[in-house]
C-alpha cells in the first residue's frame, strides 16, 4: 500500500507540473480555449500500466487540484466534464484491445472537447455553441495524436528500463 501511495504522489505531482507548464504555454492557433492536454500523457500511462481505477483517481484529483491552483470553479467544472467523458471512452476503447494507444488518445481528445462543450451548452443555455464542435474536434484529434505518440514513447522506454533490470 505504501508503494502505491508513493506512485500516486509521483504521478499526481507530474500531472500538476504538466498542468502548470501547459498554463504557461501561449497556444494560439485560432482555437480559443484550446490546450495541448499534456497531463493526458500521465493518464494514458496510468491507464496502460496500472489500470482504469488508478488512472481515474489521479485524473480527477489532478483536475480538482489544478483548478484550485491555476484556475477557478468554472475551469474545474469544464475540465472535470471533459476528463471524465474522455476517460470513460478511453478506458472502454483500451478494454476492447482493438485500438493502439495513439488512437485511444485521439478519441479521448475529441471526447474531452465534446464533454466540455456539452457543459458549456448547459451553462449558457445556448445549443448554438455546438457549431464550434467541428473546430474543437479537429483540435482534439491533432492534440490527441501528439499526446498519444508521447505516451506510447514513454511506455516503450519504461518497458525497456524494466527489461534491463
Amino acid at each position: 500500500m505504501k508503494k502505491k501511495v508513493g506512485y500516486y504522489g509521483v504521478f499526481l505531482a507530474l500531472a500538476l507540473v504538466l498542468s502548470y507548464v501547459e498554463s504557461l504555454i501561449p497556444f494560439y492557433f485560432g482555437v480559443p480555449g484550446m490546450k495541448l492536454g499534456l497531463t493526458n500523457v500521465i493518464v494514458l500511462i496510468l491507464l496502460y500500466l496500472y489500470g482504469p481505477a488508478d488512472a481515474l483517481i489521479i485524473s480527477v484529483t489532478r483536475v480538482i487540484l489544478a483548478g484550485f491552483l491555476f484556475g477557478n470553479a468554472f475551469s474545474i467544472i469544464y475540465s472535470l466534464a471533459g476528463a471524465l467523458f474522455s476517460f470513460v471512452v478511453m478506458a472502454l476503447l483500451k478494454r476492447t484491445k482493438k485500438f493502439q494507444i495513439v488512437t485511444v488518445s485521439a478519441v479521448g481528445g475529441i471526447c474531452h472537447n465534446l464533454g466540455q462543450i456539452l457543459v458549456a451548452v448547459c451553462v449558457v443555455e445556448n445549443y448554438h455553441l455546438m457549431l464550434y464542435f467541428p473546430v474543437l474536434m479537429a483540435a482534439g484529434i491533432v492534440t490527441g495524436l501528439l499526446i498519444g505518440v508521447a505516451a506510447r514513447e514513454v511506455l516503450i522506454r519504461l518497458q525497456n528500463l524494466a527489461d534491463k533490470r
